[in-house]
């Protein structure tokens, strides 16, 4: 009998993926980076001891591999919990014993049952890279996107070309078989599954630089922090987004935005040429002006399908001065945070740039829940941060900054200071003495002030060991090596490489509507209020996300985040009631010949084209 809290920690699984990447220097799971197939790795495992104990799947000879190749080296509860939380270790524990029970009691151990698709499929890859065994195929069936079914595919594969792409995609084009293509299966909006076959594209990691060009070759397995690691080893920068997302399936599916898109822009902006495969197998290339690919720069204001599989794209290099540094400005209100931002981006000012709320810089700041919530409460309410905007500026840049607000600025050194000093800021005593200080001056002055900083710096006593006091006891040693690292202070590092980012959805899944609009402050107004206005009604958890100028500040991304328990039926019904009334008040925003904003549902799998198409009126023949 699986332990009903246990199975409770699976189910919270993210799938974001993390355990995938080796972003804290800790190692990788051994039988993942073997096997490649995702139930191989820590999340896989938390679906499939929940799959089991509900008894969605049976113990196959898959299982019983996966299972053994677990030595329970614990790499996975420090990673896991950086994040999210949650604990894993328990879990893959769990999983051994149920299977070893089973075994003991003598019970069937299911066999994958022959399919010529599968054996076809094989003389393409190679046995290994291609199953049909339950335990493979429930872990490609679901993520945690509330409204999604379960979608079992008949198989799955992981190509290692894109000759074999070609042949795989001709073999069920000839049966009409349907078929899905997945990243590093970090979607979570139930857009990498399918009922015929799964294509996993975690073997292609081809990574080849061009520096003359200013450009790098990638396979549609290479994840955001791979790349934006062997760039920086090479004195470069991209513009990348979630740590754990692959690069190419984050163009395909968004544009690729982040707060560097101030800078650096989007959607084909990224791109000197991608690579595919269309449904038919025949290649096409996005850069052949005698060729079909070049369609795919043109955006089309409704869903469309995906065009087929990617299975190359060379993207830009970002150059490094040396000389950048963060700092974040803090506001009281959002309109003047809005046309603080607007302003920097008009005057290129900074690479990168963002409007971030409390909620946001709490979690990401914060090691620990609890102390999310606390360090959330003290920024918005004692210190009178409502909103900051994060800015990522070369020296020039910075002094410009300094000369527009002058020193209300959280500046790299006391960035690092109150990281390594949060439990203390939470507990009251360096809130006291800003207090003690404020007289007419906003709180957020006084802790930004000259002045005040050998003051600070003695009550909050920042240091990795503060820090890492706020987790559990047997992590903080964990804890402490990770903050010691000068890195993981770095504001420029951390935006960058954007491991915090996945913080965000750390106490519930998180439903992130993104939206592409005009830079106006009553416009983001309004749309805030409606999405805060909806959740209230229906009883969601909802904040304010991020924005981000573009253009020069002409237009924006901005991102307002539903917060759901994605295993609670009732909160999955609050989601459908949600969706019920959004979906079609943002698709009237969207239509219409006067529209000039767009959401993600009609950009999602057009992001290899020109950004212009999604933010601009009149050119994506919209009625």
């Amino acid at each position: 009998m699986i332990n009903e809290r246990i199975r409770q920690t699976a189910a919270q699984c993210r799938h974001y993926a993390m355990c995938k990447i080796d972003y804290l220097g800790t190692g990788l799971c051994p039988a993942g980076q073997a096997k490649h197939y995702v139930s191989y790795f820590p999340q896989g495992r938390m679906d499939l001891l929940d799959a089991l104990a509900r008894e969605i799947t049976p113990v196959s000879e898959g299982l019983l591999d996966i299972a053994n190749t677990c030595d329970l080296c614990g790499a996975c509860d420090v990673q896991c919990h950086f994040y999210s939380g949650l604990r894993p270790l328990p879990v893959m524990a769990a999983l051994k014993d149920a299977v070893e029970d089973h075994l003991r009691s003598g019970q069937e151990i299911v066999r994958p049952p022959q399919d010529p698709l599968v054996e076809d499929l094989r003389a393409i890859t190679g046995a290994e890279w291609v199953s049909n065994d339950p335990a493979v195929q429930v872990t490609y069936a679901k993520d945690p996107f509330p409204l999604s079914e379960m979608k079992i595919p008949r198989a799955v594969v992981l190509p290692g070309s894109a000759e074999e792409v070609v042949e795989i995609i001709r073999r069920v084009d000839r049966d009409g078989i349907p078929f899905a293509v997945r990243g590093n299966g970090a979607s979570v909006y139930g857009q990498v599954f399918s009922e015929g076959l799964v294509l996993d594209m975690v073997r292609m990691k081809e990574i080849s630089f061009d520096p003359a060009n200013w450009s790098v070759t990638i396979g549609p397995g290479v994840t955001s922090f791979e790349l934006q690691r062997e760039a920086a080893s090479r004195g470069f920068r991209m513009n990348v987004a979630e740590p754990a997302a692959t690069v190419i399936g984050n163009i395909i599916c968004t544009g690729l935005f982040s707060t560097w898109s101030a800078a650096y822009g989007m959607g084909a902006d990224h791109v000197l040429d991608m690579e595919f495969v269309d449904r038919k197998g025949d290649r096409l290339r996005l850069s052949d002006p005698e060729g079909l690919g070049t369609r795919l720069l043109a955006y089309r204001h409704r869903v469309q399908q995906v065009p087929g599989v990617c299975t190359r794209a060379s993207v830009r290099l970002q150059p490094v001065t040396g000389d950048e540094e963060g700092l974040i400005v803090p506001f009281d209100g959002f309109d003047a945070a809005l046309r603080f931002a607007r302003d920097l981006a008009a005057r290129r000012i900074g690479l990168a740039i963002g409007i971030l709320g409390p909620h946001y810089m709490a979690a990401f700041l914060s090691p620990d829940l609890a102390l999310s919530k606390k360090v959330k409460r003290v920024l918005r309410d004692d210190l009178g941060i409502s909103f900051g905007v994060f800015v990522v500026a070369d020296k020039y840049g910075l002094e410009s900054v300094r000369r527009m607000v002058g020193d209300a600025v959280i500046d790299q050194d006391l960035f690092r200071t109150i990281v390594l000093g949060l439990p203390h800021l939470a507990e009251g005593e360096a809130l006291d003495l800003l207090r003690a200080a404020e007289g007419r001056r906003a709180p957020f002055e006084i802790l930004t002030a000259p002045g005040t900083r050998a003051l600070l710096e003695a009550v909050l006593d920042p240091s990795p060991e503060a820090l890492a006091s706020a987790v559990d006891a047997d992590l903080r040693g964990s804890y402490t090596d990770i903050y010691r690292q000068p890195q993981f202070t770095n504001m420029v590092w951390i935006n960058a490489f954007r491991i915090v980012s996945a913080r965000m959805g750390r106490h519930k899944h998180i439903i992130a509507f993104i939206l592409f609009i005009p830079l106006e402050e009553t416009l983001a107004t309004l749309l805030c209020d409606r999405f805060a206005k909806v959740a209230e009604e229906i009883g969601i958890d909802h904040d304010y996300g991020f924005l981000t100028p573009i253009d020069m500040g002409k237009r924006a991304v901005l991102e307002y985040d539903y917060y759901i328990d994605h295993t609670d039926t009732a909160e999955k019904g609050k989601t459908a009631r949600a969706m019920e009334i959004l979906t079609p008040w943002l698709d009237g925003m969207c239509a219409g010949p006067d529209a000039n904003m767009t959401w993600l549902k009609t950009v999602f799998t057009q992001g290899s084209a020109r950004k212009e198409g999604w933010f601009y009126r009149d050119l994506a023949g919209r009625h």
